[in-house]
């Protein structure tokens, strides 16, 4: 399995300088590169490791270009080293897959009343009940569940034991890895006399196109209106989205978060791993969130924010919060405090 240069540009664009006929086997870290990888150069912090390598041939920004000059490969030089290496990867990982028949196993329950397109993949033990309806070419591996009326969009791979509930939506080339649920009753219950009443979950979950779920990740249910994921959304492993959340397109939440019911994130946004998003606020476009940030009201300015409160109780905790917020406003009156009396008292500090 091997890739001409000449065809990866013609594939994926870019500048190549060096032999177009060279043939690379692989994709590898510059340190870790031999003579028949290709590597990339994505920071300008490991210049000199890229000008050490021993990589065939080198990916890198027309800045790092110009920088690198003992590394004497064949070089592509592109304006996103890192996603031309991402696009690059698919093309490797493309030809090392192992082609898999379109069909269903012997072992899968396919209920009277489901549709599953005859280029579809149906593995061992999978469950697919009545009124679904499974696109053209999607994969669906071992122990996985599609429930009743739900839909699979074209080019969609379920991984082994993935779960999408009765009536919910993913669109066409959606990823949705091991353990993932999609479509749990959200947490609904209303209190009576100290005893809580189960609210019934009857919304969807309705996600769109190039949407990737990771590996036990959850997305409940609406309690009336939907969940909503929109195109182009990027989850990682252990996330949990609570009912009527709604995800702007092209956001990408890190590992743990964990975002609270009717919560409304922007389009464009990033959330950081085991961030907390409260209920019930909104966060507009283009918002960054820190790692481990706790946001508890809306944001509704682009930028980065970042913080979080050690636990206390609420009452000292919202005073604290108060303080905190006027830090600024303490600070320059304080100065302008010891500007008063460096003016009323000119000898203090000689006195002292």
């Amino acid at each position: 399995m091997s890739i001409r240069l000449a065809q990866l540009v013609e594939r994926l664009g870019g500048q190549l300088k060096g032999d177009a006929n060279l043939e690379v086997q692989g994709i590898a870290p510059l340190d870790a590169a031999g003579s028949a990888h290709i590597t990339f150069l994505s920071n300008p912090k490991f210049r000199a490791q890229a000008d050490q390598t021993q990589a065939a041939a080198l990916i890198l920004s027309e800045a790092d270009d110009a920088q690198v000059q003992v590394y004497g490969g064949a070089r592509i030089v592109t304006k996103n080293p890192y996603a031309y290496f991402a696009r690059a990867a698919q093309l490797f990982q493309a030809q090392a897959e192992v082609a898999v028949p379109p069909g269903i196993h012997a072992s899968a329950v396919v209920e009277p009343g489901a549709t599953v397109a005859a280029s579809a993949v149906i593995g061992p033990h999978v469950v697919i009940e009545a009124g679904a309806v499974i696109g053209e070419r999607v994969r669906i591996d071992a122990g996985s569940f599609v429930g009743r009326n739900a839909r699979v969009g074209d080019d969609t791979h379920f991984h082994a034991r993935a779960t999408l509930h009765h009536g919910c939506q993913i669109g066409a080339r959606g990823i949705v890895h091991s353990g993932a649920v999609i479509g749990a009753d959200g947490f609904g219950f209303a209190n009576e006399a100290g005893q809580w009443i189960k609210i019934p979950q009857v919304g969807r979950v309705m996600i769109g196109d190039d949407v990737e779920v990771g590996a036990n990740t959850t997305i409940d249910r609406g309690a009336l209106a939907d969940t909503v994921i929109e195109e182009g959304v990027k989850l990682d492993n252990q996330i949990q989205i609570a009912h009527n959340c709604h995800i702007g397109a092209h956001t990408a939440i890190a590992a743990c978060a964990g975002i609270a019911g009717s919560a409304t994130i922007g389009k464009y946004c990033s959330i950081g791993g085991a961030a907390m998003i409260h209920g019930h606020i909104t966060i507009v476009d283009r918002v960054h969130v820190s790692a481990g940030t706790l946001a508890l009201r809306s944001i509704l300015e682009p930028g980065q924010y970042t913080g979080f409160y050690p636990i206390t109780e609420h009452r000292d905790w919202e005073k604290s919060a108060a303080l905190v917020r006027n830090l600024g406003s303490m600070r320059e009156k304080i100065r302008a405090l010891e500007k008063t009396l460096k003016t009323l008292n000119p000898n203090q500090e000689e006195n002292e």
